[in-house]
Order: structure tokens, then sequence, then C-alpha cells
């Protein structure tokens, strides 16, 4: 049955109010031809060994599905069949029903008509949720179905904290009065019911919540500025009174061990925090501005599934070549982009490829963001000069296979690792680069003799990420004449009109923005003997030109080019990929 066509309160009479009929869904069900009287029997059986209900045992053994349930249910009772997903949400209108009742009662209020409201269910048919729905809103109601699996996305999405948050900022703007006892403060911060304690923990909660990767607390001239970074764009949680930035940099200084009568210089820290039922490790940097002091957290859910190399998006072709590449015994490869490009996710699916039962593995990183079973892993530590370099020298008399290197820092660490790479070893690393082609030119201003970064560098993977257009509101649109140009440029009028762009038109699902979600577009450049004879020769004109031939068509320009031929991204994003890259020259 195509759901599609399927009524919503824009194109069905509005129901009227009632309690609704006490039915067998199952009897619905048969009389509706969506499940036959055998599979009703089955079902009833398998409930009384189980005790669920009737309704999630038919969709977990596949008798039937969420969306032709909810319609099936809809027709019968004659109420409103609705998509979440697409469902245009007024907050204040949400907001009627608590949290707690809605979650409690699988509901969500839709629509307020005045003296009745309409309300989505998971099971129309639950009479007692309906009367205690009716008793909490104070209105008739009228019902909608839903599919239930659509419910709790939009429970998070729409229960958002920033109200409460607000509330608590100025609680703690109230509590804090004209002037700011740092003493006091700090011997009460930690009390349970103190209002900053609530407050970070409602902010942690939040940037959970709707995937955040970063938060930041930035201290503004007329007030405090909080927002947090989702899907790579910031976005402005709150906004509050400038004196409790002081109050939310030190209980977070506090959390994380470090110098709170220091407020002159930068610090940096580290501290786990449990959201929801999750570690989250919270990486924390703060930095004195004139109006006081700025702090960004970096969010890491350590509870987060790590992704396999055939989950991150590269390209087929790609992807096998990388995979021979990192199952050599010898050599180095890079992965090369700017901070948030995704680097440590492709270095994490590379190494889950290694048999850690056959190979010794030892990551040494700064810091450790996902523990994995079977590896050695080593956490740098600059306080007590244990840095890359030091680390790296004792994980070569550890007797590794393999070895992952956060980050090739200094001269030091990327010649230490070249080494490895040349006495029988595969390193892995990161480094900081536009694009692939320039990669072993960084190494050779660093200072490493060329002869070095010939005979270790294997492959360099560059990498960006782009946003993907929201699926649920992703239509066709016609590019603006600057986005013309760059296709015509790229791919000629020909290949040019035979693309059919998309993008978001914003949405409740996507927040309004047109994305949802990101994804990585790569580039690999493979060292040959021709490229490797000019990096030995230190000559960038002739390697940039043998590259440019070796990854025409195939750098991350042309990857991103590819996401927007299949509609899941803008044409906009894949000219960002372009712009941020260098070109190569014809």
């Amino acid at each position: 049955m195509n759901t599609a066509s399927a009524p919503t309160p824009a194109d069905t009479p509005r129901p009227m109010p009632g309690r609704p009929e006490k039915l067998r869904l199952g009897d619905v069900l048969v009389q509706q031809r969506l499940i036959s009287q055998e599979q009703l029997q089955q079902t009833l059986e398998l409930q009384r060994s189980t005790g669920k209900k009737v309704g999630r045992l038919l969709i977990e053994t596949g008798v039937i599905t969420e969306e032709l349930l909810a319609n099936g249910l809809a027709r019968q009772l004659r109420i409103p069949f609705v998509n979440l997903k697409s469902f245009p949400f007024r907050a204040e209108v949400v907001k009627l029903l608590p949290e707690a009742a809605a979650r409690r009662f699988k509901a969500l209020v839709l629509e307020d008509r005045g003296d009745t409201v309409l309300v989505a269910m998971g099971d129309p048919l639950d009479l007692f949720a309906y009367d205690e729905l009716a008793r909490i809103l104070k209105r008739a109601i009228a019902i909608a179905a839903v599919p239930e699996s659509q419910l709790t996305p939009a429970f998070d999405r729409l229960y958002r904290r920033t109200e409460e948050i607000a509330g608590l900022t100025r609680a703690l703007e109230k509590d804090m009065g004209e002037a700011v006892d740092f003493g006091e403060l700090s011997a009460s911060v930690g009390a349970e019911g103190a209002p900053v304690v609530r407050l970070l923990q409602s902010l942690f909660e939040d940037a959970t919540q709707v995937g955040a990767s970063d938060v930041h607390i930035e201290p503004m001239e007329g007030g405090l500025q909080i927002r947090v970074r989702v899907d790579g764009v910031l976005q402005v949680q709150t906004q509050a009174d400038k004196r409790i930035g002081a109050a939310l940099a030190q209980r977070l200084k506090l959390m994380a061990g470090l110098d709170i009568s220091e407020k002159r210089l930068p610090q940096d820290g580290r501290f786990s925090v449990r959201v929801k039922e999750m570690t989250v490790d919270v990486r924390m940097s703060t930095m004195p501005t004139v109006y006081g002091e700025s702090v960004v957290m970096r969010l890491l859910n350590q509870g987060a599934a790590m992704k396999r190399l055939d989950q991150i998006g590269m390209p087929a072709p790609m992807l096998k070549r990388f995979r021979e590449i990192i199952h050599r015994t010898t050599g180095m490869v890079l992965v090369t982009g700017p901070t948030g490009s995704g680097k440590t996710t492709t270095l994490y699916a590379a190494l889950a490829e290694v048999d850690a039962n056959e190979h010794k593995v030892i990551t040494v990183e700064d810091p450790v963001e996902y523990r994995l079973p079977g590896i050695t892993q080593v956490q740098v530590n600059d306080k007590i000069e244990l840095t890359f370099a030091k680390v790296l020298r004792a994980c070569l008399r550890q007797d590794p296979d393999v070895i992952l290197v956060g980050e090739m820092r200094d001269t030091e660490t990327a010649e230490i690792g070249l080494r490895a790479a040349i006495t029988g070893h595969m390193v892995l690393s990161t480094v900081h680069t536009r694009n692939a082609a320039g990669t072993p030119f960084r190494l050779l201003d660093m200072g490493i003799p060329p002869f070095m970064v010939a005979t270790s560098l294997q492959a360099v993977i560059a990498q960006r990420l782009v946003r993907l257009n929201c699926t649920e509101c992703a239509a066709p649109y016609t590019p603006a004449t600057q986005e013309q140009g760059w296709l015509l440029s790229l791919i000629g009028e020909e290949a040019a009109t035979a693309i059919a762009p998309k993008r978001g038109m914003g949405c409740s699902a996507c927040n309004g923005t047109g994305f949802s979600g990101r994804q990585g577009v790569y580039e690999l450049l493979e060292m040959d003997s021709e490229l490797t004879q000019a990096a030995a020769r230190g000559d960038p004109a002739a390697f940039m030109r043998v590259a440019g031939i070796r990854m025409k068509g195939h750098t991350m320009e042309h990857h991103a080019l590819e996401l927007v031929r299949m509609g899941r991204t803008t044409i906009a994003e894949a000219m960002r990929i372009g712009m941020d890259t260098d070109e190569f020259e014809e």
C-alpha cells in the first residue's frame, strides 16, 4: 500500500473529538484485510507466551509494517494518518503536553483548535492513555494515527531544552546578584540543586540529543552566548547575562581538574559525563577574551558504534585500493584534512580491518577517542613530557606490526614515523594539508629528507565532510547562475544538463535547515615510481603535474559532484569543497 496517499490533517475532514471505540486491533486488521485470520491466531498464541502487545508482535515478526498498521487503524477509526517526519510542528503547540507525559503515553499534540486539540498517538486504541491525555490537556481530544517508531525521534527533536536552559540561566543570574563572590560560588556549585549544575546538565543533554559535536560558551560585550555545532554548523542555543559565564567556566574547570584561579592563560582539559545512560568524553579548551573566558567543548560519545570502512561513503574503487594498501606489511598511509573532517573516523575504520589477534597494533593519540578491544592504546601527556615522539620511540621496542599516530605534529614525530615505515611497520597517521597531492611536500617543509618521504609514503587520502540533503524534504530545484557555471567548468555543458540537482526545502525532520547528517568525500593519491622519483628529487612542479594526471576526475570535488548527481547533496556544498582545495593544472 502506498502510504504517500494516506490522509493527513490538511486534506481530511477534521474528526469530531470523542473517546475511541473499544476495538480489538487484531479484528480491525483482519477486517481491513491487512492480515489473515491464521496470522492473527499465530500472533495471539505468541502473545500468550511473551506478554507483548499484538501490534508489536505483528511488526516484529514481519507480518505487517508500522505504516500499514497505522493506516489501517486510521481508516477503521475514520481519523487522519500523519507522517511526523514532514509534519509542520509548532513548538508552542507541542509543549501543551509535557515531555514526560508525551513519552509515557506515546503522544504528540499536533494542532490547537481552541476547544479541542489534535493529538497523534502511537496506539489510538489505548483508552487509558486517551483518558489521561484528556485530563492533562483539559480539552476534548481528536486523535491522529502515526507509526510508533516515528515518535521517539520526534520527542528528541521537539522537546529540546532551550526554554529550560533559558530558565536556568535566569535563575543563575538571580543567584549571582550584582557582585560575584567566587569563594561562596566555589563552595556552592557542587550542591546538587545549584542552578549552575542543572544548567550544565541540561546543556549536555540537549547537545547529545541533537547530535552536537561541540558546545561553545562565549562571553560577548552584551551578554553570554551559548551555541552548539550540529552537522558542522553552529546554532545559537541561548543567550544570557555575561556574569554567569564566569560561574560556568569555573565549574567546568573543576570538572576538568584545571586551575580555577588562572584566568589569564589558555587551559586544556578533559572529563567524562553521564548523559542518559551514555558516557560522553569532553575535551575542553578555555581562552581568555576581553569579556571573560571563552570555553569550547568537543563531545565524544563513547557508546557510539565505530564505523567500518564500507560505511564511511568511500567510492567502491577507492575502497578496494585502500584496503589493499593498509594490508601491506610496511609503509606509511596518511589521512589529511582540516580539523573536524572525519580523519580519526577513517583511521579507526582502517584499524578495524586489521586482525588484532594476529597483529600487534599500537595507537598513540591525544586524546584516545575510541576504545578498541585487543589493541594497545597510549595517550600522550605533554605535562609530563610524554610526547608523540617519546611514545613512538617506545612503541618500536614493543614489536608492533601496525602503529597509528594521531597526528604528525612535528618534525621529530614525522621522522620517527617514516623510519618505522621503512623498517617493516605499517604506520597510519594524519597531517593537515589542503589536498592529497600537497602532502608529500608538507613533510619536506617539515625538514624530512626527500628519500625518506619517497621510500616510506605509500598513499595519501584527503577528505572533507559535506552536508546531506534531508530525505524528507529534498526536492528538485533550478541551480543559480554561479552553480551552473561551476558545473559547466567542471564537466562541460552536455554532462551538466543531464544533472537534476536536489536540495532540502526545510521541514520539521531537519529543523528547517534542509540538511540532515554528513558524509565524507575523498581522494586517494597512491605513490607510484614516477611520483616517487619526483618526490625524491624534491621537484614540486613535476610531482603536481603527474599527480594531476593520476587523479583527473577522481578528486574530492568530483566525488562531491557524484553526490549531487545522486541527489544526496546540493551544488553549493560541492562548490564549497572545490573552493576549499587547490585545483590541479590541466
